[in-house]
């Protein structure tokens, strides 16, 4: 009996959570994109005036952020030079760096005959990571990061990566689309960041009932807040969609985000807002016909992410979506979802 409950909540959950595929088929399992970025043995055998480059892998982004406060400009566009893609990367160091870093390291891929990725190095794009292994994974930023008095950050969920994460589709769904309606419901006040920086699912499958994604991507999520917290941008609300707020979930006790908020959410891997170990207010949303209503709410033996995070029980503070359209449609400007996410990422709403 046992084994048949089992298969039963497998088959409902592979069924169900499409995490925005429009109803793909599953691709297969993906491999999680984990640890420093190709290069890095190059950077760990260079120096600047005999002094040792920080290790990707070890060193904390306060103490990155404080090694290239000791550089003389030259110095740092040095490194830039030489090593785009670990600098690019680098959570810590400081934005115009990476920006310029990360346009040399999308150009040195296209011109390895690679140009997937070659619209990330158009004029005016902000691309504060980029990671060209597997899928790709990038952060792009719209507006003054550095100058910005409240940020936002996007967790999307599944079948983003770097060359797609602003493909053409539906507006205003998209990791970058997202972005962009934030930022414009706030009058520009705030900085948004699209941040598809970890593997996420593909199509209908394991991966997606499965939390194996997303625990490597909450340790990624929480490393990229620190390096914001080390560059001095203030601390940031992280917006999370589908499978993206199982990533915000496991990364919730370890971030110092000021709101969470979770939308057309799967579940976050707690019972309860008190189970996220967080002091960040929680927020939660989900449109009357967003087809993850029909995900089971279940954690069975690894698959399923848990509790309803709109439900009473958990606690979230429940945003209003009634006019939203579907499982995207919580950016769609008009829209009262779009209208209180945007009282949020400007703290207007206590």
């Amino acid at each position: 009996m046992r084994r048949f409950a089992r298969t039963l909540v497998t088959a409902a959950l592979a069924a169900a959570v499409v995490a925005g595929t429009a109803g793909w088929a599953s691709a297969g399992t993906q491999t999680a994109v984990t640890g420093p970025v190709p290069g890095t043995a190059a950077w760990r055998a260079d120096s600047v005036s005999g002094r040792p480059l920080p290790d990707p892998a070890r060193a904390t982004p306060y103490e990155i952020a404080r090694f290239f406060a000791g550089l003389e400009e030259a110095q740092a566009l040095g490194l830039v030079r030489s090593h785009p893609l670990v600098v690019g990367n680098l959570d810590g160091a400081p934005l115009p760096l990476r920006y310029e870093a990360n346009r040399l390291a999308v150009l040195a891929e296209s011109t390895a005959g690679r140009a997937r990725f070659a619209s990330l190095a158009a004029p005016g794009r902000q691309i504060l990571a980029f990671d060209p292994r597997g899928r790709g994974t990038v952060a792009e930023v719209f507006g003054d990061l550095g100058q910005a008095a409240h940020v936002s950050v996007i967790v999307p969920g599944s079948d983003n990566d770097a060359a797609g994460h602003d493909r053409e589709r539906a507006a205003y769904t998209g990791p970058a689309g997202m972005a962009r309606a934030l930022r414009s419901a706030t009058g520009d006040k705030t900085a948004v960041i699209a941040w598809t920086g970890y593997t996420t699912p593909v199509g209908v499958g394991l991966d997606t009932a499965q939390g194996r994604l997303a625990e490597a991507g909450a340790v990624r999520l929480t490393r990229f807040t620190e390096g914001l917290d080390a560059v001095g941008a203030p601390d940031p609300v992280l917006f999370c969609h589908s499978y993206g707020s199982v990533v915000c979930g496991l990364a919730a006790r370890h971030t110092d985000a000021t709101d969470i908020v979770a939308f057309g959410s799967p579940g976050m891997r707690a019972d309860t807002v008190a189970g996220l170990h967080t002091s960040a207010r929680v927020w939660a949303a989900r449109g009357p016909s967003d087809w993850i209503s029909d995900v089971p709410n279940v954690e069975f033996a690894g698959l399923g992410h848990g509790a309803d995070p709109t439900s009473p029980a958990f606690g979230a503070r429940r945003i209003p979506a009634a006019d939203v359209a579907g499982h995207t449609g919580y950016f769609t400007p008009g829209t009262r979802s779009l209208r209180v996410f945007a009282a949020i990422a400007t703290g207007e709403v206590r």
